[in-house]
């Protein structure tokens, strides 16, 4: 008598499949009428799991892990169909493959193979079709919730602020953590403070995130961005295979059916905020810096940045700005300058730039090459999609009229996701509005800058908002702004 296993997986779609007791009675049965022994604990249940990856399921490794053990004792696994061992042809081939070395079998219970080449060759197919009906049903499971979505229905994990009561229920407010929501808002519009310094106060009341850890600055980030707080749903927006943020074209945002937390206005100022700033790589937090000029200003001899230092004289601090480079002897031009005189300067150079006709700035990108990278392998997955809908009408799989639709499909795709990789080489720029809307900017930063009642962190916020670099030249007494546009 030989021993077997027995592999039972019940996945999460709503295919038409057998429970998990009847799965097994069905093994049990075939195994008394077959010459099989099976040990209670060679019985591996999953239930809500796919079969589309091997690596998900942990059950499915033991099994396996087991009957490649030097102790051998599975001599085959039964499975109640072909496609409860796996969804992915190349899968099943590969571990297949590998118990076979081991002279383990994989046998189904309900489709009778013969042990010749044309069973072979019939079981290969079996595999190849439950690879296509997964991958038709992921599709239909996908239209379904895209209309869903399109309904305003919430389809996701609440975020920090909401819960749902009861399955299938919209999202409802949680007041506490509501009120999370509304302070960070309120210090990121109205307080003007960054990202960072945000992240810190948080931190420092003690406050925590859903998941109930301390806050980082990219979940304060993804608050800011969830359109969820004004009341819109958002789907559709990451993709689950790589992890990685789809094309903004393709994600849905629609008017809720649940109550929101903040309003679009306020939503609206901070979007615009968060469009509009920009920060370097590796550039410093502007949190808690010594000045709101510090890391800005440039030496024009060296081109490194000019430190805050101070002295001291009748029991007060003078602060003053020198070239990093000249106090590590690497410079040889000291461009030592008292802060109290270049705050002036800098606001007046920039309050000048209001009255002017005329003025230079430079338009800044975004860095976009992991948005094409993304894009590019989308259009390359359509070529394997392509070919798969070819083969599906060849194989006489599908009819004429699903291959033209489901051709016509791709094709719309294929036509936005070129559309969408254009508009990133080639962004359109209204020269006119973009000087406009500099305008606008730099007298909103000028505004919050010269205000001797901000905190040294708004006004930093704001002057990197509009300004590159300051380049301060000591011999001619004179500072060049470098604006920029994001």
């Amino acid at each position: 008598m030989k021993t077997a296993a027995v592999y039972i997986r019940v996945s999460t779609d709503k295919q038409e499949e057998l429970s998990p007791e009847s799965q097994l009675d069905k093994a049990m049965e075939y195994a008394k009428n077959n010459g099989y022994y099976i040990p209670k604990e060679h019985i591996f249940m999953e239930l809500g799991i796919s079969g589309r990856k091997a690596d998900k399921r942990p059950q499915f490794q033991q099994m396996i892990a087991l009957a490649k053990s030097k102790a051998h004792p599975i001599d085959t696994i039964l499975v109640w169909k072909f496609s409860r061992f796996a969804r992915n042809q190349e899968e099943s081939i590969v571990y297949k493959s590998m118990l076979k070395r081991d002279n383990v079998d994989v046998v189904s219970i309900s489709e009778y193979i013969s042990d010749d080449m044309f069973g072979k060759l019939i079981e290969r197919i079996i595999e190849w079709m439950d690879e296509y009906y997964s991958i038709r049903l992921a599709d239909d499971v996908f239209r379904g919730m895209k209309k869903n979505a399109e309904r305003g229905n919430y389809q996701c994990s609440p975020p920090l602020g909401y819960c749902i009561p009861h399955h299938g229920e919209p999202p409802q407010i949680i007041p506490e953590q509501a009120a999370i929501i509304h302070k960070i808002f309120d210090m990121y519009v109205n307080e003007q403070l960054s990202i960072f310094a945000i992240t810190v106060k948080l931190n420092e009341l003690g406050l925590k995130t859903k998941q109930g850890k301390n806050f980082q600055k990219r979940s304060v980030e993804y608050i800011l961005n969830n359109p969820a707080y004004c009341g819109y749903s958002r789907w559709n927006t990451t993709d689950n295979k790589t992890k990685t943020s789809k094309d903004k074209a393709e994600w849905i945002i629609k008017k809720g059916n649940f109550e929101p937390i903040i309003s679009e206005e306020l939503f609206d100022a901070a979007k615009k905020r968060l469009e509009h700033e920009y920060t370097p790589k590796k550039a410093k937090p502007v949190y808690n810096q010594k000045h709101w000029l510090s890391g800005m200003v440039k030496c024009s001899s060296c081109g490194r940045s000019l430190c805050v230092g101070h002295t001291q004289k009748n029991g007060k601090k003078y602060y003053y700005l020198e070239c990093y480079g000249y106090m590590k002897a690497l410079c040889t031009h000291s461009h030592r300058i008292s802060i109290l005189k270049f705050e002036p300067a800098v606001l007046e150079a920039i309050h000048g730039i209001l009255s002017s006709d005329t003025f230079e700035y430079h338009i800044v990108r975004k860095d976009i090459s992991s948005d094409l990278h993304l894009l590019r392998s989308q259009l390359a997955k359509l070529d394997a999609q392509e070919k798969r809908i070819k083969d599906a009408y060849i194989n006489g799989i599908d009819s004429m009229e699903e291959y033209k639709e489901n051709k016509a499909m791709l094709t719309s795709q294929r036509e936005k996701l070129e559309n969408e990789i254009d508009s990133l080489e080639h962004p359109p720029v209204d020269l006119n509005e973009a000087r406009r809307e500099m305008r606008e900017r730099i007298a909103s930063a000028y505004a919050l800058i010269s205000d001797g009642r901000r905190t040294n962190d708004e006004r930093a916020t704001a002057l990197r908002s509009i300004i590159e670099k300051i380049v301060f030249d000591r011999d001619k007494q004179q500072i060049q702004v470098y604006y920029h546009y994001l």
